[in-house]
């Protein structure tokens, strides 16, 4: 049987594989020769275009999530984020290895996301780009996390932490747009602060697209009622956005600095609640139980100074020290708390004091930009909210030194208790105790004395809160991540400094000095401080989206399709914005005549400004064997498609009387042809965009396309969805088990040549599904009419079935002709 090439130039398969799960996303990075994707166990994988080669996985966990829903790459091609349902999350990953480098929580699950970079250029934004940011030249450089804690440390354990931050906020202005349910529209400057929450539209979100001039943003919501949805495009003003791109751009600067300290402060805690053990509450429970199994009325007090004075102990403190605390255990302990004091110390002195500083640096140019109201006012930025956060993180400081007082009077309270205790057991024992451990002075035994009659006071009421009787350890109560006062706050008697400040009622209530809360925990000021600062950051997000009105509303049309949430994600509709032309472009599908016909409809990003051939209806007519001049002609549906370039559609066909296996087609659907200018007075919708726009459907104007190149046979698979990438030339098309994925090179610019393996392959089946079908034919023949659709005629053949069908009228043959535009 004659073969011919399934189209002209040629897509070239250049990887193919078998997925073990199912994928429910994909995405082609802008800049590199990556695919990320994600599959229904939430693992996140990134593909390497070469043989489909996996690159990393992140795989799904307790802390990000389990549930991924959209993924979205920074247009630079260095970050990639996702958005995870169950936690609500959105993960922002390096493309480099896969580690979470931020993450922030949103207040609905995300089903969409877009990650768009501001192209607009002015003489401003030019200076401000190419300024040097000054805090690199007056702070220190951030020292970097011990890599020998918590996973979450890993953004800032490296030598370069600085260069991190740097890489999360880039210069040029690049905003991560967020869309879920319930009409939650969030603006992320950077992909990490949020600068906008946009509000007034139901539904969820299926589709998102800021402008590259940030004058429009074009949604697509769908809302749900009677098992059927109804889709609807709009397109919000962003005015305030575009007019103040300059300042936008250096406020969100300093948001993100503010965001990326935060999370370094966030997990210098959470190293310093790591190296603080459990250990080292062996004290107070060992001494709970002594209280709780004594016979003798003595308090734990005076038995522990009977022994100091005496050098005696009693049977039942003799026992205590030791069979459960021991000589061994003692040892332990002490160098326990030496090591975890030692290490928290360090922590606070290098890491939460250098990164409260730099926020306080950040917060105060933020006050100063706040001043200019004539240029900061409109976006919200409010003086008073940031003095307000300048002064909580003073008050986050100010607890941070007095951890620092508490740890190095302990560490000296511990060191001489355990010292004299080590000696007294030690002698319980009758070993040999080192002359130099001998030596006690009178101070030393005054200073025990003293750490006795402070710390080993029963205390019943601690044990009604907490379940102990004693606070021997005073750390850790700063660490506890509680709203309760601190078990046993700081002793201010007799500090002269507290007592002045407490007769001045003038200076008491002086905003020069930092409030001071005595008995709350490091955590609580830490969680109060970053409260304020989100309160006092969010103003701008609300003035903005507020700013953010609605302009159009088109009802595009209903959908019953019943398609699982997870594979709703890939399907129609897309949204595309053309930098060059500034145009918001929206590919969707309605229903018509049992076959999904694709629309686009194109919208420009100044609202005020009109664009012709608003809407069009495309129709694939035939596609033509470019070898042989023969002609493919049947009735498509479309299935999928994404913009390629900004001059280029990919879409996928199915073609309704088809064989399974041959009856999916890849298409580049060239839009010169669709927006052609001689005719285009011809297709102008004289419709009303009130109406939903599948009750319109006979009055689209609609164009028939006839491909004599640039398609393709997707030949044994069923394709369903297609992700292209102009700028590297390739496609990917996913089958419609989600499992299965091909890879094609799209413009390959060579002279054709015949496919022989796929062509040879199909040879024999061919062979004998010809026979089967004659057969069938010949048995069908005698009792009713029978309507045959040829892939491929030629003349002769028409002539022929033209004959057959004279000489017997009971077989209808249906034999269609070329059309005259490709005959010619």
């Amino acid at each position: 049987m004659l073969r011919f090439p399934t189209c002209f130039p040629s897509f070239r398969v250049v990887g193919e594989k078998q997925l073990p799960q199912e994928i429910v996303f994909l995405c082609w990075s802008p800049k590199r020769d990556l695919i990320a994707l994600a599959n229904t166990t939430g693992e996140v994988l990134l593909h390497r275009l070469a043989s489909f080669h996996r690159v990393w996985s992140f795989p799904p966990n307790e802390n990000t999530g389990k549930e991924v829903t959209c993924l979205a790459w920074r247009p630079d091609g260095k970050l990639l984020a996702f958005a995870l349902a169950d936690t609500k999350k959105i993960i922002l990953c390096d493309v480099e290895k896969p580690e979470s480098l931020h993450s922030f929580s949103v207040e609905a699950p995300v089903s969409c996301m877009h990650w768009m970079e501001v192209t607009v250029e002015s003489s401003v934004l030019t200076s401000f780009y190419n300024a040097e940011d000054e805090s690199n030249l007056l702070l220190p450089k951030l020292p970097t996390l011990p890599k020998n804690y918590s996973n979450t440390s890993k953004i800032f354990s490296e030598e370069n932490s600085d260069e991190i931050i740097k890489l999360l906020g880039d210069v040029r202005l690049n905003i991560l747009v967020l869309g879920g349910s319930s009409g939650f529209i969030e603006l992320y400057a950077y992909g990490m602060f949020k600068i906008a929450r946009v509000t007034g539209i139901a539904g969820t979100c299926l589709a998102l697209c800021l402008s590259s001039d940030l004058k429009s943003l074009s949604v697509v919501t769908e809302v749900s009622s009677g098992g059927e949805a109804e889709v609807s495009y709009f397109q919000l003003e962003t005015n305030l956005l575009y007019s103040f791109l300059p300042e936008v751009t250096r406020m969100a600067r300093k948001f993100t600095h503010i965001s990326a300290l935060l999370q370094y402060i966030n997990l210098s805690l959470t190293c310093m609640c790591e190296a603080w053990e459990e250990i080292l509450m062996q004290m107070d429970s060992r001494l709970t139980k002594f209280v709780q199994e004594k016979t003798t009325t003595t308090s734990v007090q005076d038995e522990f100074m009977h022994l100091l004075l005496w050098g005696k102990a009693s049977a039942e403190l003799q026992t205590l020290l030791m069979n459960q605390l021991t000589v061994k255990g003692l040892k332990k302990l002490g160098q326990s708390i030496e090591s975890s004091y030692s290490s928290i110390q360090k922590l606070v002195i290098s890491h939460l004091q250098s990164g409260s500083e730099s926020l306080l640096y950040h917060l105060s140019e933020l006050k100063g930009m706040a001043s200019w109201k004539q240029k900061y006012e409109p976006l919200g930025l409010d003086a008073t909210g940031i003095e307000d956060a300048i002064t909580a993180v003073g008050s986050f400081i100010l607890k941070a030194n007095e951890l620092l007082q508490v740890i190095d009077s302990s560490m000296k309270n511990f060191k001489a208790f355990f010292r004299w205790l080590y000696v007294a057991m030690l002698r319980m024992t009758e070993d040999h105790v080192l002359p130099e451990l001998n030596k006690m002075t009178q101070k030393d035994i005054t200073f025990v004395a003293e750490f006795l009659t402070e710390h080993f006071n029963e205390a019943p009421d601690l044990y009604n809160r907490k379940g102990k009787y004693f606070n021997v350890e005073r750390v850790g109560q700063y660490l506890k991540d509680e709203d309760d006062d601190l078990v046993s706050p700081p002793n201010t008697e007799g500090n002269q400094w507290y007592d002045f400040l407490q007769n001045s009622s003038h200076l008491k209530e002086s905003p020069l000095l930092f409030p001071y809360h005595p008995r709350k925990s490091l955590h609580f000021v830490k969680r109060r401080m970053e409260n304020i600062i989100d309160q006092c950051l969010q103003m701008p997000a609300d003035v903005i989206g507020r700013s953010m009105n609605q302009a159009i509303c088109i009802p595009l049309y209903k959908d019953a399709r019943s398609v699982e949430s997870a594979r709703r994600l890939l399907k129609f509709p897309f949204l595309w914005n053309n930098k060059t032309s500034n145009l918001h472009y929206l590919l969707f599908t309605i229903l018509e005549d049992s076959v999904y016909k694709m629309c686009i409809l194109r919208r420009h990003t100044d609202i005020s400004q009109s664009v012709n051939n608003g809407l069009i209806g495309i129709k694939f007519g035939s596609f033509t064997y470019a070898a042989a001049e023969k002609v493919r002609r049947s009735t498509y549906s479309c299935l999928d498609a994404q913009f390629y370039d900004d001059e280029t559609v990919t879409v996928i066909l199915k073609d309704s009387m088809g064989r399974e296996g041959r009856d999916r087609i890849l298409v580049q659907l060239p839009l010169p042809l669709v927006y052609n200018s001689e005719d285009s007075a011809e297709y102008q919708f004289t419709g009303t965009y009130s109406t939903r726009l599948d009750e319109q459907g006979s009055i689209i104007p609609t164009r028939t396309m006839h491909l004599e190149k640039h398609w393709r046979l997707l030949e044994s698979m069923k394709a369903q969805y297609v992700a292209g990438n102009g700028l590297r030339k390739v496609s990917c098309v996913l089958s419609s088990n989600l499992r299965h994925v091909r890879v094609f090179e799209m413009d390959i610019d060579d002279e054709w040549e015949l496919d022989e393996s796929s062509d040879d392959e199909d040879d024999d089946e061919d062979d004998e599904d010809e026979d089967e079908e004659e057969d069938e034919e010949e048995e069908e023949a005698g009792g009713k009419p029978v309507k045959i659709k040829e892939e491929v005629l030629s003349e002769s053949e028409t002539e022929a079935h033209q004959d057959a069908a004279a000489l017997d009228p009971d077989i209808a043959v249906k034999v269609e002709k070329l059309d005259p535009e490709l005959d010619s």
